[in-house]
């Protein structure tokens, strides 16, 4: 099959099941096919999956992750802190590591808006709808939402990353308060917590909780840089952490910390 025929198929398997969505045209160019089938996956619940819904999805996303561009964290360069740091900036769901942090809601299932912006939607979008059913097994199996701070581990399915560890950061409402600040720390500490307990050896971490969760950046990068570091003089079970950052400000302000070796 070509990408657009992998593409229809995938459409119309989602409209069929999905009978609020079944008078929906089929767009002919493959901007319009691709922004409906990303849509159509984001608000799809979790349900089961053919194996030959599998099958045709895996192989349009390979392709569509290999166009995109695979970059392996071993070849990027660390910075002068640390050895074992470093930093890259661009899509995370690019990355080629043993795992990436995904910054998830409480409810743990990803983003249900259509073709969100939000990191969330993106590593659920690129891992398939396998992502979204793992999540929900855990979820069902915990009874319960996920606490701020903590942190579960899943495949990566059609990802480049073996693993994605997904991660509740806090919720910033008004002034920043010491309690944020702690319960962000406390999402990098389990990530690389779990990091261990897995074999994980590389470890990409996103800008958690500065999106729409509204965390300050500059208090952000600093909490994750601190936390990073005295983590990892203390275990050296984990040879890689990449700070991830996706705009040129965060960029500039891990730069900054990590140059001044804070």
């Amino acid at each position: 099959m070509t990408q657009e025929e992998r593409r229809v198929y995938l459409i119309r398997a989602m409209l069929a099941e999905l009978p609020q969505y079944r008078g929906i045209g089929i767009p002919t160019g493959e901007a319009g096919q691709g922004q409906l089938l990303r849509s159509l996956m984001n608000v799809r619940p979790p349900m089961p999956v053919s194996a030959d819904f599998r099958r045709v999805q895996d192989a349009y996303l390979s392709e569509e992750i290999h166009r995109r561009g695979i970059v392996d964290g071993a070849g990027l360069s660390p910075t002068r802190a640390d050895g074992r740091i470093f930093l890259w900036q661009g899509d995370i769901t690019r990355l080629k590591v043993d795992a990436i942090v995904n910054a998830a809601n409480s409810a743990l299932l990803g983003c249900f808006q259509p073709c969100h912006s939000c990191i969330d939607n993106i590593i659920h979008t690129f891992a398939g709808v396998q992502l979204r059913l793992a999540c929900n097994k855990l979820m069902q199996a915990q009874g319960h939402e996920e606490e701020t701070g903590s942190a579960k581990i899943t495949a990566g399915y059609n990802l480049p990353c073996k693993h994605v560890l997904h991660t509740v950061g806090p919720a910033v409402a008004g002034r920043l308060r010491e309690q944020d600040c702690t319960l962000l720390a406390r999402c990098y500490q389990s990530c690389l917590e779990l990091a261990v307990q897995n074999g994980i050896q590389s470890v990409a971490f996103c800008c958690i909780s500065t999106g729409v969760f509204r965390f300050p950046q500059d208090k952000a990068a600093e909490i994750a840089v601190q936390t990073v570091s005295r983590f990892l003089a203390r275990d050296r079970s984990i040879r890689q952490v990449i700070f991830n950052v996706f705009t040129d400000r965060d960029r500039a302000i891990y730069q900054k910390l990590l140059e001044n070796g804070i």
